[in-house]
Formats: C-alpha cells, structure tokens, sequence
C-alpha cells in the first residue's frame, strides 16, 4: 500500500510534490538553465517551496553527487539522479534537518513513483543505505574538493588562486543563507525612520551604519515576502544588497565633488533598474539607463514606475556606440558589466553549477569591450565607476590594470577611495568589529576612475 503524500508544514502542497518539483529544478540546472527561469514555470502554490528546498540541495549539490557516486557508481537517467540527489541533500546531516529521516524517503519513493516508477525500489535502497551508514560516507564525500565545498573543482581553484588567505572562508561563506537588504528611497523615507515602521510591524531590522550606504540600507531580521513590506507598492523602499548600494555613492560623490542638479549620466548595463533608481533618489540627474537585452528592459521601467521616478531608457549594446549614442558626453557612467555573478552565489546557488571556465574568458573580453567603447563618451573630468558582482580577480583588479595600462599616459586616474574587491565576509570591511558573524553584503568589485 502506498504511503500518503504528507502535507509541508505551514504548506498546502504534499512533500513528495515538491521533492518531484524540486528534482525537475536540479535537472534542469544541471541541463544549463537558470533557476530564476525554473521557477518562473513552476505552479504558483508550489514555488516558495520549491524555492527553499531547490536552494538547499543546490548548497549541497557537490556533496551529494560525491555520495550518489559512491552508491550509484553507473550515473542513472536525469531524472533518477536527480531526485536522488535532491533527497541526498536533503538527509545530509544538519542541526535542524528539514524533516524526519523516514519522512524524506517515504516521500521521495513516492515521487519516484509518480516521476520514474521504474525506479522507486532503487531509491528506496540508496537512501536507506545512505541512512545507515551516513557517517562514513559524508566523512569520504567531504574528504573531495568538490564535496567539502559543494562547488566546481575549477571554481575552487580559482578562488583559492585569487584568495590564497580566503579562499576556504569564501566557499564556506557562499553555502550561507543570505540577508535580506532593503533600500529606503530617500524621496520618501529615511532608512532609519523606515526602520521603526518596520518595528512597528513587528517586523527587526538594522540600519547598517556604513556611510558609503547614505542611511538607505536596512537588513531585516528575517526575510519576508516584499508585499508583506510596509509602503513597497507604493515605493518607498526596494530589495538590494549593501554592496550594490555603494554604486551610487561612488556615482554621485560628496562634498565639493558631488554631481550637481541635471547632471548628464549613463547608466550602462541598467537592467532590472535597482542602481537606475538608486541615483535617481539620490540627486536629481539627466539618466539614461541603457540595457542590450530588450526582454529585460520593460523591467527599468517596472522599477521607476513603482518608484515614482523618471528616466530615459533604451535597449542597446553599450558597445555599439554609433547605434545610440546622440553624441553628447557625459558627465559621469556606471558600468555594472555583464560578469559571472560569483559574489552573489549565496543568493543564486545555481551559478556555480552553470557556470564554465570558458565563460569567464568571453565575460572578460565582454568586459575590456565595455570600458573601452564607453571611455571615450566621458567628458573631460568626468567619472567612470566599474563593477562586477564578482570575486574573481580576472572581472576585477585585473580587468581594471590591463584597461588603465592601454589608455595614454595621464589620461586617467584610479581614485584611492575605489573601494575594489568587497569579499563577502563577515570580517571584510571598516565597521567589522560590529558586525554579526555572517557577511552583510554580497562580493562585488567597483573602481572609481577619473578622466584627466
């Protein structure tokens, strides 16, 4: 007799329909597509779920491949090894594991039913063996570079080559669990005021005292839903991360270097508008946000819309200068170039597994094209601000040297204040003594260079 499909808690839809959802996310990641398109396709009243377990399977995906390995030494179909895995992952010890050990199996047997009948006595057998002799084989599977840091042996590489001091910090840090950062539009509210509405709610949160965030960020407690956010319909605050609220500080300046009312500037690589709109709360600008992808750009104007703002937004390669450019320099660029995303892995713990190290040679040509093209389109005495949301050096401190070398002598200035490479650390930054042990920002990159 079949066991029934038991409901998740506080969640209307059975276990084994998620461990089944979950599973066809692991597939699919593990075919070459994005998790944020995945779940995109998935059932609406399954998608938070999904989300929460497709994500910790993905920060133990390594580990779990290591021990369906040991187990199953002749790969399965996708679909079995992939509903293997994601109960593997699942039953990986933890502190508070999700559920009951006989619960899992049952339920993943009974999606195995559902998903590759043929298949369900054998991953009975394989999670049951897993259970029994648990111990040992974790201790082995974490004894592989890929098992102990559930990431691409070439990734492990590089980030040891680029962090010989950090790089065990820095896989380790990236299986974490994000914060949740909020950003008040200053047009509206202060970040600390949008802090007691949130108390007010019921609702803990910081504002994080970092000057380069202009009193704008805020990390909750514990994440929430956005619509559950007080005044988010109405725009009074948005989702992004403490690193990628430096930009407009570095955009804008301060002091006797602040960008004065109708400034001319290019936000180059704008989509879905986070950084558009920052600017844009923050001093009054004449702003084209430009994007190459025309999908993508419905979403700017989403972003200012919601947040009562206004630019000028097109679709257009950056690169291809003569298609768009109406020949007016600019008083100041952000260039947020297309990179690897490995700073923001915590966040999107499917990148790791997408990503190849041929991509990384395209995105730094990519790159080099961005900064080249869009150098000349800055006036004299103007600013350009690079970043990546990266921690590999070739998308940053290297991309930075080789672009600066191949300019004429003079021409330009790497700004000392360029905060360069933010690991995302707990310890990384100047308030570190106050910060709680998990890292409150993502890893980005950002260079500050001044033409002469």
């Amino acid at each position: 007799m079949n066991a029934a499909p038991v409901p998740t808690p506080g969640h209307a839809v059975p276990l084994s329909r998620l461990l089944d959802l979950t599973a066809e996310l692991v597939q699919g990641v593990r075919a070459g597509r994005s998790a944020t398109d995945l779940m995109a396709r998935c059932p609406a009243d399954a998608r938070a779920g999904v989300q929460a377990l497709g994500f910790d399977v993905l920060r133990r995906l390594g580990s779990a491949s290591e021990v369906r390995a040991h187990l199953a030494p002749k790969t399965p179909p996708p679909a079995v090894d992939a509903l293997l895995c994601t109960a593997l992952a699942l039953l990986w010890p933890a502190a508070d594991p999700p559920y009951a050990d006989h619960t899992l199996v049952d339920q993943a047997v009974h999606a195995a039913r559902q998903r590759t009948p043929a298949a369900a006595g054998f991953i009975n057998a394989v999670l049951r063996r897993f259970i029994r002799e648990r111990a040992a084989m974790v201790a082995q599977a974490e004894r592989t570079p890929v098992g102990a840091w559930n990431h691409p042996a070439w990734w492990i590489e590089r980030v040891r080559q680029d962090w010989p001091q950090h790089w065990q910090a820095l896989l380790a840090s990236a299986n974490e669990r994000p914060p949740m950062t909020l950003r008040a539009n200053l047009r509206h509210v202060s970040g600390a005021a949008y802090v007691q509405r949130l108390a007010a709610t019921g609702r803990g949160a910081t504002l994080l005292d970092d000057p380069a965030l202009a009193g704008q960020a805020v990390m909750l407690a514990q994440p929430c839903p956005v619509q559950q956010l007080p005044g988010f319909a109405d725009g009074d605050v948005s989702v992004q991360d403490a690193a990628a609220q430096r930009s407009a500080s570095l955009v804008i300046g301060e002091g006797e270097q602040t960008l004065p009312k109708g400034t001319r500037v290019l936000d180059a690589c704008a989509a879905p508008g986070g950084k558009t709109a920052q600017l844009l709360e923050r001093a009054d600008l004449d702003l084209l946000a430009l994007d190459s992808d025309p999908q993508r750009v419905p979403r700017i104007h989403d972003t200012l819309q919601r947040l009562h703002l206004q630019a000028q937004v097109m679709a257009a390669d950056a690169r291809d200068t003569a298609r768009w450019w109406d020949g007016r320099p600019f008083d100041a660029i952000l260039l947020d170039a297309p990179c690897s995303a490995s700073g923001i892995v915590r966040r999107h713990p499917d990148i790791r597994w997408l990503r190849r190290p041929e991509d990384l040679l395209a995105l730094t040509r990519i790159q080099s094209e961005l900064l080249h093209a869009l150098w000349p389109l800055l006036k004299p005495g103007g600013r350009l601000v690079y970043a990546t949301c990266s921690i590999f050096k070739a998308e940053g401190q290297q991309r930075i040297d080789a672009f600066l070398q191949r300019l004429p002598a003079g021409s330009a200035r790497l700004d000392p204040a360029s905060p360069g490479h933010l690991l995302p650390l707990a310890d990384n930054g100047p308030t570190a003594a106050t910060r709680p042990q998990r890292a409150q920002h993502d890893g980005f990159y950002y260079a500050l260079i001044h033409k002469t």
